[in-house]
């Protein structure tokens, strides 16, 4: 695993230990890492559907 530094927002950084400490993640980096993986998901998907869409045009 690499180790990246990044700047959030404080407010974001409480919401994040506030989902530690209610123990929806079992520390920042994990709920961090599940919040990119989210979004990578869904940018899949977003492919996805784009190339399906593209295709009935194709003849």
């Amino acid at each position: 695993m690499e180790r990246v530094t990044l700047r959030i927002p404080k407010q974001q950084i409480d919401e994040v230990e506030q989902m530690v400490e209610t123990g929806e993640f079992p520390n920042r980096s994990e709920a961090i890492r599940s919040a990119v993986r989210d979004m990578l998901n869904e940018q899949d998907g977003e492919r996805e559907e784009r190339g399906r869409n593209r295709n009935w045009a194709k003849v």
